[in-house]
């Protein structure tokens, strides 16, 4: 390899935080051909790990690696949300949250990539696209190793939580997680719970946010919050709590652990 050609593989390795994904799209971009990317992964510098996508050879990565080329290099509305990130950020680790499976949410219209869904991460990835809270809002940067990532905030995660409620999370294990979170910003509340489009997801919260006692709760102007019209049904059978117009597991109102 010549000194031009070496001079460039050491820029990039040295640009590039590591235990991160490279994307052959976002290396074009910069300035390295597809030819070039050819003569490095030849000559042993990056290995691929899917079609478009590559590595530094030697470099150990996991699932936040390859989420952050989504977000820094494609672009991509994805980032951690519900449980995972509340257990990223501490949140999560008292109750039994699900060992090996990882919570991702985007946008409506954005598909995760073949290679990211095909790489063996060593967890499992649950990916959800939905649009009931704006891309972007309540979302933090945090600091994995020498790079960071979008994840979702306490107050969006828990709204998150409760959006794949019944379904794809306990209603119940929703209501443990909410009772650690005393000090959520009512600010942040407020803004997200306007924005919200699932009625369901905002009468829930709001319900178990009162059941809980928080005091930041008092805080949060209900007036402008729509919460629609009509009953929701969580559960075929359960109580309906008049002032949120839902019905909710019995083992909640009694503060009860679900049998198994």
């Amino acid at each position: 390899m010549d000194t031009e050609k070496s001079s460039k593989i050491n820029q990039l390795l040295q640009s590039t935080p590591y235990g991160v994904v490279m994307l052959s799209s976002w290396l074009a971009d910069q300035g390295y051909s597809l030819d070039l990317q050819k003569r490095y992964k030849k000559s042993g510098w990056l290995e691929p790990i899917g079609t478009g996508a590559m590595v530094r050879t030697g470099n150990k990565i996991d699932y936040l690696g390859g989420l952050y080329a989504l977000q820094t290099q494609a672009k991509l509305s994805i980032h951690v949300g519900g449980r995972s990130a509340l257990a990223l950020q501490g949140k999560g680790h008292y109750i039994n949250i699900v060992s090996g499976r990882v919570i991702l949410l985007g946008d409506s219209n954005v598909q995760l990539p073949v290679w990211f869904k095909n790489k063996d991460w060593g967890v499992k990835v649950d990916y959800y696209a939905t649009a009931f809270l704006p891309a972007q809002m309540g979302l933090i940067d945090l600091e994995w190793g020498n790079f960071s990532v979008k994840i979702s905030n306490p107050a969006r995660a828990i709204l998150e939580c409760l959006y794949l409620t019944p379904k794809h999370q306990e209603i119940f294990e929703c209501y443990e997680l909410m009772q650690s979170l005393n000090n959520l910003k009512p600010k942040s509340v407020q803004e997200l719970l306007e924005n919200c489009t699932s009625i369901k997801v905002k009468r829930l919260f709001l319900y178990l946010a009162d059941k809980c006692n928080h005091d930041w709760l008092p805080f949060v102007n209900l007036a402008n919050i729509p919460l629609g019209s009509g009953t929701r049904r969580l559960v075929k059978s359960g109580v309906y709590i008049d002032k949120y117009k839902i019905t909710v597991p019995r083992e909640i109102e009694k503060n009860e652990k679900p049998k198994i």
